[in-house]
């Protein structure tokens, strides 16, 4: 059962001061999409407020704003006005480049479609984006995060060799490595069978812990939601309800 209602989407709710216990802070976030006669908004005034270390659901039906939200939290898209603050960061005043130099190291990001590079194999897809990300045990860290994942024997494995499941836990792997302080994860069972896709979310909640970061799961499975900490609801690119379980 989901209980306690802790915040509804109001203009007199109070604001929150940012503090290193904070992990994300949004003030009034919108996204509007297309300009003029077909401008479309897509989030429109989002207030959310997210502990360090908190495990997160994004509920919603689909075009509620879910997955934009998410790009917006992430870095990978810039809100159109409002404030944000990520791990520290003020996202809402870095350009493209600046939120890709932000999200390094930091942000974790597990897409529904896996985003594997097909002529990598599984050890080069994490191991990459640590080298860019400047560390010099990349190579290593990436054995240990494929070993931790269960695929420790499959390293030189393309994409087309795996399994959707074992894709999955490249991504996670990759999405983990850095030790980041937030992740997200969309739609992380979607595409996966309920047996692969249990062993999957046990997986990135594990993963979560021994990392200690802010989890965020986008899903449309209220099981999984209730595995969370707090369930957050949105609806036309509103927050509808905040709840904790």
């Amino acid at each position: 059962m989901l209980s306690h209602m802790v915040r509804v989407n109001s203009p007199s709710q109070p604001q929150i001061d940012p503090s290193p216990e904070t992990a994300i802070l949004a003030r009034d976030l919108r996204l509007t999409l297309g300009s003029g006669a077909s401008a479309v908004e897509i989030l429109r005034g989002i207030d959310l407020a997210i502990p360090r270390g908190q495990t997160v659901a994004l509920l919603g039906p689909s075009g509620s704003g879910k997955s934009s939200l998410m790009a917006v939290l992430s870095g990978l898209e810039r809100a159109s006005s409002g404030t944000l603050q990520v791990a520290g960061q003020d996202f809402a005043t870095l350009n493209e480049d600046a939120l890709a130099r932000a999200r390094r190291g930091r942000i974790g990001v597990v897409l529904q479609a896996f985003h594997l590079l097909p002529t990598m194999t599984a050890l080069e897809n994490v191991a990459i984006p640590l080298e860019l990300a400047g560390m010099a045990d990349a190579r290593s860290r990436a054995e240990a995060e494929l070993a931790a994942v269960g695929l420790g024997h499959r390293l030189s494995h393309y994409p087309t060799q795996l399994s959707g499941g074992e894709q999955q836990r490249v991504a996670i792997a990759r999405a983990l490595a850095a030790r980041p302080v937030l992740v997200f994860a969309d739609e992380p069972t979607g595409n996966l069978d309920a047996k692969t896709g249990a062993a999957i979310v046990e997986l990135l909640f594990t993963r979560r812990e021994q990392a200690g970061a802010t989890l965020i799961i986008i899903t449309h499975d209220e099981s999984l939601a209730r595995q969370c900490e707090r369930v957050v609801t949105l609806a036309d690119g509103r927050i509808a309800s905040d709840t904790l379980v």
